[in-house]
């Protein structure tokens, strides 16, 4: 631990090699992904070049693909070693794909249940970098807590390959993508909890468009996306067929975790800045450490970080495990949001009218601590399925208060 509120769950400390790695990645994010933020966040052909640019230093760096399978030319770093360096890769919310550590989600999911054209035609080139995939979800008037009344339709044509028509939202990355996986009804009527799977779509398909951006509290955000009858393959679905919830669910448990570790990664950056603003900034008063209030906003911050990355690295621990982790991923992600949110709060209260304008982060980290409490569910959702698990476990006489 340091002063600064970095900290690991003392459960299991990095090796050398890894605590090495945080270092570089933690150097890069701030040298080179921290100072072409206000690019990247700009879009556009100006934003591609400079994360070519970024990903090119990172592959020279050694850097590139830490997480992912180095039988496809990542770096084959094990999921809880990845864990220790993925808060200061997640710092900037464009280190994952500056670091091409980005498509983890999908190259997991991808082979572990893709066909072996599938594996065999995409997975190299999306740890390469030359392609990029997403996931669609959820639709318009169907909420992500409710994926059994998803509309999607996909049907089974003579020759085996399906007809997908539907429309999704908040698709994040579907304008760049070039593949996007679509959770559809392949059976069945809305409403049944049978009958769902997941399909992958390339998305130059005929009949796939992107309707609209969807900013998100006023910046860039995701996408909302259209499929008009169109066409995949046969060998483009994903596992059995009818077994989406449960790809889904590995996928969610893995994905939530990430991002826990990645808000981790920012409200650390938060908290910095908060310390640096106060250390160095006087006001009618004398310097602003020196104000009790302050203080209590840098212990507030500093508890809510050290309380939180534990809770987090005991779902990393048990995912590395195979472990059942819904509880505690529930637990971590419910934390998390809410850390990043008051940490981040508080660094803006400290810095004055100067947290409000453009002249540092702390507005899209502000933005992004209020989205991941809806964000891979909403807080209500992990709060009421996290306490009938650990209620029920009572209920059986078992004491199982903590997992399900």
């Amino acid at each position: 631990m340091t002063d600064s509120g970095t900290a690991y769950d003392g459960s299991a400390q990095p090796d050398a090699r890894v605590l090495e790695l945080r270092e570089r990645v933690d150097r890069f994010v701030r040298t080179k992904v921290i100072p072409s933020e206000t690019v990247l966040d700009s879009g556009g052909a100006e934003a591609a070049a400079a994360l070519t640019v970024l990903r090119a230093e990172g592959r020279a760096a050694g850097l590139w693909a830490l997480p992912l399978p180095a039988d496809l030319g990542g770096g084959g770093l094990a999921f809880r070693a990845y864990a220790a360096l993925a808060e200061a890769e997640g710092a900037s919310d464009h280190g994952p794909a500056a670091l091409g550590s980005a498509p983890l989600l999908d190259v997991t999911m991808l082979n572990r249940h893709g066909s072996a054209r599938v594996r065999e035609e995409y997975l190299k080139r999306l740890v390469a970098g030359e392609i990029r995939a997403c996931y669609a979800m959820t639709e318009p008037d169907v909420p992500g807590t409710a994926p059994f009344r998803t509309a999607t339709r996909a049907e089974r044509r003579p020759d085996g390959s399906w007809c997908v028509s539907g429309r999704k939202w908040f698709t994040s990355g579907a304008a760049g993508a070039d593949l996007v996986t679509v959770m559809a009804r392949t059976a069945g009527t809305p409403g049944d909890r049978e009958g769902l799977s997941l399909l992958l779509v390339p998305t130059g398909s005929p009949g796939f468009r992107v309707v609209r951006e969807l900013p998100v509290l006023g910046a860039a955000g995701p996408y909302e996306i259209e499929l008009d009858g169109v066409v995949v393959p046969a060998d483009h679905l994903l596992g059995a067929g009818g077994d989406a919830l449960s790809i889904a669910g590995e996928r969610l448990a893995l994905g939530r975790t990430l991002r826990c570790l990645r808000w981790l990664g920012q409200a650390q950056r938060a908290f910095d800045l908060m310390c640096e603003r106060a250390a160095t900034r006087s006001g009618s008063r004398g310097p602003l450490a020196d104000h009790q209030l302050v203080q209590q906003h840098v212990f507030d911050a500093l508890l809510a970080l050290r309380t939180t990355r534990p809770l987090v690295h005991e779902a990393v621990a048990l995912l590395a495990a195979g472990a059942d982790a819904r509880t505690e991923v529930g637990l971590a992600k419910v934390a998390a949001a809410r850390m990043l949110q008051q940490v981040t709060d508080s660094a803006i209260q400290v810095h004055g009218a100067a947290g409000l304008g453009p002249d540092t982060p702390l507005p899209a980290l502000f933005r992004g601590g209020r989205a991941a409490r809806i964000l891979d569910g909403p807080d209500e959702l992990h709060i009421t399925s996290v306490a009938r698990r650990v209620l029920r476990g009572h209920s059986r006489g078992d004491g199982a208060a903590t997992r399900g």
